[in-house]
């Protein structure tokens, strides 16, 4: 342990390091082409403002100005039809919508953060599966 918290990047998290450290994958947590969508029961159909495929979805999380990476997610029906927004949304590809939890989100955050270790992701739109690699930095 760290003597000065300055120096530990887990030092405010509920987890550490070894929580994260690995390969997970996270099923079922991105958007695709079978994201649920609201349905006007008159109609039967779907409403403009939900209708999307995956490549939209895409550019609009690369198109967030931020130095962290962003994976799309899909929104609630309820929020489409309360905002009339679009089927899915932008975060951060560690989001406690897709880890699973606020504390794991916290502790792929201190990682990515950290220069003590590596973060990559790999956000499959097919399968709606989102793999989270962690490893410790060689240190020379």
């Amino acid at each position: 342990m760290p003597e000065n918290p300055d120096d530990d990047p887990f030092h405010d998290c509920e987890l550490g390091p070894d929580a994260v450290l690995g390969t997970r994958t996270f099923h079922d947590v991105l958007f695709t082409d079978d994201t649920e969508t609201p349905m006007n029961v008159l109609t039967g159909e779907t409403p403009a403002h939900s209708q999307a495929i995956v490549e939209e979805a895409k550019e609009f999380a690369a198109s967030i100005d931020t130095d962290t990476p962003q994976i799309a997610l899909p929104a609630s029906v309820e929020t489409q039809i309360e905002t009339q927004s679009k089927p899915y949304t932008s975060a951060a590809f560690f989001h406690f919508k897709a880890t699973g939890s606020l504390k794991r989100h916290r502790a792929y955050h201190a990682a990515y953060d950290s220069d003590a270790f590596t973060v990559d992701f790999e956000a499959d739109y097919e399968s709606g599966n989102l793999t989270i690699t962690v490893d410790r930095t060689n240190e020379s």
